[in-house]
């Protein structure tokens, strides 16, 4: 697949291997590493800098544990009956247990006592503070390496992945005991600040080998932003009003749902341009934003914005899977999928199991990135030291759809970037995702799956092309698993909202199982994941 231009592959054998260098990427590195595996990291862009954690202020779900019964009732609440509360007392118990070792190398806050709040963190310092970390553990890092697909041995399980140096122009391998995916999620090329990278990598990567997902219909997540920027994670915009051209203020939607907080503004956005006012900001607030998200002030600053004393221009930013609930499967506390040797983490992996049919915001999110991580790192090394690496053994790569067309493939530079504007043409617009009904959920499906047909027969190219054409294939193999799980749910619940259907349905109170890639089918879960006792 290299022509003479490109340098040798380079060619790495390893006891973890980590798709992915965000948070959870960077944590499984953190855990693997303490119990003695040898770990290669590989990033699409630059571990450190890559991903919605360095471009935003995340808070975790930090909570004492005396208090942690209560936490978990409440926040169990908007799950809406999804969530497995076991499973959202083991992350809260994990992110205490792990965050506060970072602080040798991240300076952490204090509260009004004077006492280290553990938290809330500043994205870019938290994640140059991982990277440092795993670096000093002696984590081999490959920076902008975006993987391309998985290797597989013979009996099934993954056996490393393939991919592309993108600065070196050549190809890598690296063979593992096992793998662990933290490519992140989708946004669908929708601009949102940090997720450029984005696009469905892991999932299509692990659907090949025979993944399942779960949650995919919980899609639906849009973040307010200011106009014209990606910028969505703020608290600032709690104290926000609202008002239309025509100086109209703009009404919440009213419901128990905390998924319909937008909903009002979403529906005056199909009417107009809306502005925001932030004059009701508490002065503590507004002096503490430079410090707990720098990128929102500066967003500010560079747009001449007075943002306590002016309106603003506003907008709805998609977020998809990232702040939604839908990834990769997992089967047991350790986060493996259905695929032996191949494991899911973060945004890469489903978080019904502890947000339910509801966003897990950046709290819960972040608690199980961190979590994940932790779990997955400590299972894959263990793998390693009980089995070893198998390096004796055959494998194959197994990527297809934009790699290895069915067809002849076309030689036409664009069809990727088409295929892509394509895909944000059916996901982004708010009146096909945010207000979905069975009729037009099924008009977008016909046209990804077109899309998706055509694409396996004839998308395909050069060493170099392949990055991008994998990109667009994950965003319509995301977009179809999303979109089919969100046909199959006939009701109303959380993040999935079907103004056809506006109702929630006591009969589907469970989740929904997604995968395939030709054929795509959903199906009720029978037997979720669930934590072995006092694990």
């Amino acid at each position: 697949m290299a022509d003479a231009s490109h340098q040798p592959r380079l060619e790495l054998d390893t006891d973890v291997l980590i798709i992915g260098g965000g948070m959870a990427g960077a944590w499984a590195a953190v855990a693997a590493r303490q119990a003695g595996a040898e770990v290669v990291l590989v990033d699409k862009g630059w571990c450190g800098t890559s991903g919605v954690t360095a471009a935003a202020g995340p808070g975790h779900w930090w909570v004492e544990p005396e208090q942690r019964d209560s936490a978990v009732e409440t926040r169990a609440i908007p799950t809406l009956g999804l969530a497995d509360k076991r499973w959202m007392r083991r992350i809260l118990e994990e992110t205490w247990e792990w965050l506060p070792t970072l602080a040798p190398w991240y300076d952490f806050g204090t509260d009004d006592n004077g006492k280290t709040w553990y938290g809330a963190v500043r994205g870019p310092e938290y994640m140059r503070a991982l990277r440092q970390r795993i670096e000093q553990a002696g984590v081999t890092i490959l920076d902008h390496s975006p993987a391309l697909e998985l290797l597989r041995r013979a009996d099934g399980s993954i056996a490393g992945a393939r991919g592309w140096q993108t600065r070196q122009r050549r190809d890598w391998q690296v063979r593992a005991a096992g793998v662990i995916l933290a490519a992140g999620g989708c946004a669908f090329r929708s601009h949102l600040l940090g997720s450029g990278n984005n696009t469905g990598d892991g999932f299509l990567m692990a659907a090949e080998a025979g993944a399942e997902l779960s949650g995919m219909e919980f899609s639906r997540e849009y973040c307010i932003a200011q106009a014209h920027t990606g910028m969505t994670r703020s608290m600032i915009y709690s104290f926000a009003t609202y008002y239309d051209a025509s100086g109209q203020v703009v009404a919440p939607v009213e419901g128990p749902d905390p998924s319909m907080r937008t909903a009002g503004l979403a529906q005056a956005l199909q009417r107009g341009p809306v502005y925001c006012s932030l004059r009701d900001t508490p002065e503590d607030i507004r002096e503490q934003l430079p410090e707990i998200s720098p990128n929102v002030q500066l967003l500010f600053d560079r747009a001449g914005l007075r943002p306590y004393e002016e309106r603003f221009e506003v907008t709805l930013r998609a977020e998809g899977t990232i702040r939604g609930t839908g990834g990769l499967r997992v089967i047991d506390e350790h986060c493996q999928t259905h695929v032996p040797g191949l494991y899911a983490i973060g945004d890469s992996a489903t978080r019904v199991l502890v947000a339910g049919a509801n966003t897990g915001g950046g709290a819960v999110n972040a608690a199980w990135a961190l979590s994940s991580g932790i779990w997955a790192g400590r299972a894959v090394a263990a793998l390693a030291q009980r089995a070893g690496r198998r390096l004796d053994e055959p494998v194959a790569a197994i990527g297809q759809a934009g790699l290895r067309p069915s067809d002849k493939p076309r030689q036409d530079s664009t069809e990727a970037a088409r295929i892509s504007d394509t895909v944000r043409n059916e996901m982004l617009p708010l009146e096909k995702n945010f207000f979905r009904t069975g009729e037009k959920l099924q008009r977008s499906l016909d046209t990804l799956d077109a899309t998706w047909d055509d694409l396996r027969r004839h998308l395909g190219g050069a060493a170099d092309e392949q990055v991008r054409n994998r990109e667009s294939a994950a965003l319509v193999a995301t977009a179809r698993w999303c979109y089919r799980a969100a046909l199959e749910r006939k009701e109303s619940r959380g993040l999935h909202f079907r103004s056809d259907l506006p109702q929630s349905d006591d009969g589907f109170a469970y989740r929904l199982a997604t995968g395939g890639l030709d054929q795509v089918w959903v199906r009720r879960e029978e037997n979720p994941a669930q934590p072995s006792p006092g694990s």
